[in-house]
């Protein structure tokens, strides 16, 4: 049987929205500050939720492992370390839940399984949008000074991978819907539906034959019938060989 489309789109979702959340948060570029006052105008730190990077312009040395003490002791910093985290878990056990209720080895999924892992997918994406989201509302606020603070690639990153988890687990939690209403429609009573009328059939004696029976009257019967036949046709025949007037 082949893999309903709904299980394929999202299995395959899933684990691109994984990578991209892994990628959003172990890169030190969450956000990037450039102009910083008293520092050289090349130099562009970027800061993430585990490291700070001090990168060049005009080079491409990256000093990492830099303090920061002040901005690390947000409050959104440890809050998004642990939704980042608890995202990147729950992920991965959505995938293998929805693994085991797809079966496309087998001949039909299971699409309760497949539902439920669906669920947690789509709880996954939402852990992942919530950070992201929060970090971006309040970035200019975060121990910026007057320096120029943009988005850095891992808050794009991060909105695309919740996105496609959130869209993912939402196709796949269908599987759920469709089990709920097939029990409802078979537990449903059946009304103005009378029940199939049986019909009697005569059963056949184990001594009643299919060959029709011939008795000895109808063989008599036969024979004299083709006697009259054969009579007739000898006298019409003798009729017409017999000579007449017109034909001497």
């Amino acid at each position: 049987m082949r893999t309903p489309g709904i299980f394929i789109f999202g299995m395959v979702l899933a684990p691109c929205g994984w990578i991209l959340e892994l990628t959003s948060t172990v890169a030190p570029a969450w956000r990037t500050i450039n102009t910083i006052p008293g520092e050289s105008s090349d130099l562009v730190i970027q800061q993430g939720l585990w490291d700070i990077c001090r990168t060049f312009t005009s080079s491409r040395d990256i000093q990492c492992n830099q303090q920061d003490a002040q901005y690390f002791s947000a409050q959104i910093i440890p809050i998004a370390r642990g939704l980042m985290l608890s995202s990147l878990i729950l992920n991965v056990i959505a995938i293998g839940v929805a693994s085991a209720g797809v079966r496309c080895w087998t001949e039909k999924p299971h699409w309760t399984v497949a539902g439920v892992g669906g669920l947690l997918m789509f709880v996954s994406g939402v852990l992942t949008i919530i950070p992201v989201a929060w970090y971006t509302h309040i970035m200019s606020s975060i121990s910026s000074a007057s320096a120029d603070v943009r988005v850095g690639y891992c808050l794009v990153l991060g909105f695309i991978g919740g996105i496609l988890e959130v869209l993912g687990g939402l196709v796949m939690s269908i599987g759920l819907c469709r089990r709920c209403s097939g029990q409802k429609r078979a537990e449903r009573p059946r009304r103005g539906v009378s029940p199939p009328r049986r019909d009697t059939v005569p059963s056949v004696s184990s001594g009643s034959s299919s060959v029709p029976y011939y008795s000895k009257q109808s063989e008599v019967d036969f024979a004299r019938a083709k006697r009259q036949r054969d009579s007739s046709l000898e006298t019409s025949a003798a009729y017409k060989a017999r000579p007449y007037d017109t034909d001497l």
